[in-house]
């Protein structure tokens, strides 16, 4: 059991940070530093009499400007200035659930403590430049990125996409975040992949882990562009440019737990990133049809996409150059 055995401490990494953790994360990759010059660190905690103490009825999220502590039927979690996550087990054989609740929300909240940007989504790498499919719970994005990566293309993030501006040339960076996939059953037999190969999550038959090393980047790459894939009851795809002031609030709207980013009163900051970022990309809506499995198209319609852009953009340097 977590509270019972002697804790093991290891320095992970993901999101571009170094993680000392006394909780497992198998997940990660695993670096050799001394603990103290770790980025962040994990510990476990009971947590039980400051919930009690902070939280409010009906709310799952205790928000100050210190602190972040929210709370699920398997923990209580707790993170601190972008730099301390202490998780409470409440049913410690769920170690699977909180384990994804570490890599997700915890590590979305750390982000944002550290000021720094976070999409939700998937980030695929094309030609040496990442490419961010955005989108609500249900549209597809990791099922999307899965098809590219069968295609050979590869993965810098799946759920989390930290994004970090580069200070001297203002060039926004994807960061990688974890070598790891996660795909529902009927995503899987789509794409042709043997679910018997993988580990359901948590216990539910209908999700899957998929670990991945080869098909991920582990180095940050420029963000190019965006693509937000929603649904239709059309029964055709369709792509358009997203323009002027819809750019800013797509980037909102798929920003990581943005309702956080309002109550820290950290709009304005959020605001002026996502300007910047704005300078340096392009922004696509990607309308599918809520039936049938259109993977394969909408990837080929993303590439044609990027390679369209890319030409106009080669043909304005070159006359901007003469």
């Amino acid at each position: 059991m977590i509270k019972n055995r002697i804790r093991e401490k290891k320095v992970y990494k993901a999101f571009g940070l170094s993680i000392l953790s006394e909780f497992p994360l198998p997940e990660l990759p695993q670096l050799s530093i001394q603990d103290d010059l770790a980025d962040i660190t994990i510990e476990i905690k009971d947590l039980s009499d400051m919930w009690e103490y902070y939280s409010v009825q009906n709310e799952r999220f205790v928000i100050t400007e210190e602190f972040i502590m929210f709370k699920i039927s398997e923990a209580i979690f707790y993170i601190q200035n972008g730099e301390r996550i202490f998780v409470s087990p409440i049913i410690e054989s769920e170690l699977d659930r909180i384990r994804l609740f570490i890599l997700g929300t915890c590590m979305g909240i750390i982000l944002i403590q550290r000021k720094t940007y976070a999409l939700h989504g998937s980030a695929i790498v094309i030609d040496g430049k990442a490419y961010a499919i955005v989108g609500d719970s249900g549209a597809g994005k990791s099922t999307l990125a899965a098809e590219f990566l069968t295609r050979g293309y590869k993965l810098l993030s799946d759920d989390v996409i930290p994004i970090s501006l580069s200070q001297h040339t203002q060039v926004p960076m994807v960061l990688p975040a974890y070598p790891q996939q996660k795909l529902w059953l009927e995503s899987l037999r789509e794409l042709g992949i043997e679910s018997s190969n993988y580990k359901p999550i948590c216990g539910r038959e209908e999700k899957f882990s998929i670990p991945l090393t080869a098909s991920f980047v582990q180095e940050p790459l420029p963000l190019a562009g965006v693509f937000e894939l929603t649904k239709s009851d059309e029964g055709t795809i369709e792509i358009q440019p997203i323009h002027k002031l819809e750019r800013i609030q797509t980037l909102y709207y798929h920003t990581y737990r943005n309702f956080i980013i309002q109550r820290l009163g950290l709009m304005d900051w959020h605001f002026a990133e996502s300007v910047k970022i704005l300078k340096e990309i392009y922004i696509f809506q990607l309308r599918r049809p809520k039936v049938s499995f259109t993977a394969p198209k909408l990837a080929s319609l993303i590439l044609d996409t990027i390679y369209r852009e890319e030409h106009i953009h080669d043909k304005k340097s070159h006359y901007f150059i003469k």
